[in-house]
């Protein structure tokens, strides 16, 4: 007997998509939003800092250096500000804001979505609620570090520290 070639994509189709079918052969995740899974929180939120970018903006020197700054100086906010239309915005010290707030003041902060550019708030604020408390801990387990950055300048404001300008330049 011979099977048509149409229901034998279609079998092998259906046992490569079944849920109890993984490339390591364990049972499928929970339902529930994507997350980042690793040995521990920690390293979750390691992971999750150095892929989202965190450290290009609150890691002084981070991107001058391709990354090449010890981790135990991650996170500790930068003097450089963000002069645009919205003012000048420097990127706070993540650690001395993880250890003056709980993990749910942590989780609420990411979520709120409620501070000025270039932190893109409308992309962190979808983060999960696991992911989100996996940062908090990896950033709580660097310990509390380093000074409190500048406040934020209004724009019509020139700041006293070095700044990089993110402004747009129309053609002539």
């Amino acid at each position: 007997m011979r099977i048509p070639v149409s229901i034998l994509f279609a079998l092998v189709l259906t046992a490569c998509s079944s849920p109890e079918s993984t490339e390591t052969g364990s049972p499928p995740a929970e339902a529930g939003p994507p997350h980042v899974v690793a040995t521990s929180s920690i390293e979750a939120g390691r992971y999750l800092v150095t892929v989202g970018g965190c450290n290009d903006c609150h890691t002084d020197g981070y991107l001058a250096t391709g990354g090449d700054v010890p981790e135990e100086a991650w996170l500790l906010g930068s003097a450089l500000g963000w002069r645009g239309p919205w003012g000048t915005t420097y990127p706070k010290n993540l650690r001395l804001t993880a250890a003056s707030i709980t993990e749910d003041a942590w989780v609420g902060l990411l979520h709120s979505g409620g501070g000025l550019p270039p932190m893109p708030w409308m992309n962190v604020a979808r983060i999960s609620d696991a992911d989100a408390r996996a940062i908090y801990q990896y950033v709580r387990s660097l310990g509390s570090a380093g000074e409190v950055m500048p406040a934020p300048v209004p724009p019509d404001q020139e700041p006293a520290t070095p700044y990089i300008l993110l402004a747009p330049v129309e053609p002539r």
